[in-house]
């Protein structure tokens, strides 16, 4: 899980900046990014991808990241944002952000997936990062700590959708809750279940001004 980051540090580049994403598959709620920057040497015993662990062993991962980290920045991307652009465009976005969000700034950037665009750090795409690169692990579980705790904030506000259970992502019950009660103001409407589930209740909202009317 060290090898670039070694690789890397073999030559004189410190500060080597992990960063992944959490949020592109929901329907609903933003997409966060996280940035890591470990210290050289650094063995953290757990941390993987961040699919990969229970709740409990994340949030004991998160705590890990936390203490030992040089640094940590993170970026979100709103719903409105992603509707706007779309969700590849704003997760490159909120991993600018989260590296904007770094202190010390890295010299080099490794990213889970694609390279950023935009970039001016030098940077090495790898895809499945999360599972070869622990300062890449480390930002997929600072990502998906925060972006859950976003969510079961967002719960409070809509609790009939279930956003603390799924996040926000396409399960049986939040598809149901869609139908049942159309999409709220955090739903990305650019997604084809949400757009969908909005029609159905344009449709029924219509039929009851036709019935009501005189």
């Amino acid at each position: 899980m060290l090898e670039y980051e070694q690789a890397l540090w073999s030559k004189g580049v410190e500060l080597v900046a992990g960063v992944d994403e959490a949020g592109r598959g929901p329907l609903a709620g933003p997409v966060v990014a996280a940035a890591v920057i470990l210290p050289r040497g650094t063995a953290l015993s757990g941390v993987r991808d961040s699919k990969r662990l229970s709740p409990a062993a994340r949030l004991a991962c998160y705590d890990d990241i936390v203490f030992n980290a040089l640094s940590i920045g993170v970026g979100v991307v709103s719903h409105h944002e992603i509707d706007r652009t779309n969700i590849l465009r704003a997760s490159f976005r909120a991993m600018r952000l989260a590296l904007a969000d770094l202190d010390p700034k890295p010299e080099w950037v490794l990213v889970d997936g694609h390279a950023i665009p935009k970039l001016t750090v030098p940077q090495y795409g790898m895809v499945s990062g999360d599972s070869r690169s622990l300062s890449i692990a480390a930002a997929s579980i600072v990502a998906k700590i925060t972006r859950d705790a976003l969510m079961e904030r967002l719960d409070e506000q809509y609790p009939v959708y279930g956003f603390a259970r799924h996040k926000g992502y396409t399960t049986r019950a939040h598809l149901d809750a869609l139908k049942r009660h159309g999409p709220c103001e955090v739903h990305r409407y650019s997604f084809r279940p949400v757009r969908e589930a909005a029609l159905l209740a344009e449709g029924r909202s219509a039929q009851g001004r036709y019935r009501s009317s005189p």
